[in-house]
């Protein structure tokens, strides 16, 4: 055999490897990507995760200046803060739960408060112990706080005149407010709030 064929050889057999090499990346690619496209039916979860839990981080402040006083804190990728009562606040264990919901409290009724444009503008800048509003049940009443530090964006004022969305919704569509604070003041507060694994743990709830 001639040094010429050898070297054809050679040469056939690297063009060779190399092609090999190349599909078998190829069929790796096409792995991972099947993968995201069409994930594995034994990983998904038994319930699609709802629009929260997709889209906002939910953090929790316990024990918000009383005891029991439990609020939930959504957090936004925006910066925006969705304030709410949590599961475990004291006014749920009431008999009959939420009857009444009054933002008229401090000096001025937030209910009135009517922010527009980009900039916000007329938002009012709240500290984080600030009332936002006034919960009754049949035999009590209850303060609910800002939580955060910030602008009032938006009060729920569904809650004024459909009160019981507390009661069975509290976590989606009976929110209290939309708050925006600034990055420097949501990390000081952030230090202080529980996330939602941990407020699973203390408050054993599921």
């Amino acid at each position: 055999m001639s040094i010429i064929d050898n070297d054809q050889i050679i040469n056939e057999s690297k063009c060779s490897e190399t092609e090999q090499r190349e599909e078998k990346n190829n069929e790796e690619e096409e792995e991972e990507l099947g993968k995201l496209l069409f994930p594995d039916v034994q990983n998904l979860p038994l319930t699609p995760p709802s629009a929260v839990e997709s889209n906002f981080v939910t953090y929790f402040a316990l024990d918000f200046t009383k005891p029991a006083h439990d609020q939930y804190i959504y957090r936004h990728a925006n910066g925006l803060c969705v304030i709410g009562l949590a599961p475990s606040h004291v006014a749920f264990k009431d008999e009959g739960g939420i009857t009444e919901v009054d933002y008229n409290v401090g000096k001025s009724d937030r209910s009135g408060f009517k922010v527009s444009g980009k900039r916000k503008k007329n938002a009012q800048h709240f500290e984080a112990n600030t009332a936002l509003c006034k919960v009754s049940t049949k035999n009590d009443s209850y303060i609910v706080r800002c939580c955060v530090k910030g602008s009032l964006l938006e009060v729920n004022q569904q809650l004024i005149e459909h009160p019981e969305l507390l009661n069975v919704s509290a976590d989606r569509e009976g929110y209290i407010a939309i708050i925006m604070p600034k990055p420097g003041d949501w990390l000081k507060v952030k230090a202080s709030l529980v996330s939602l694994q941990e407020y699973k743990k203390m408050r054993e709830v599921s």
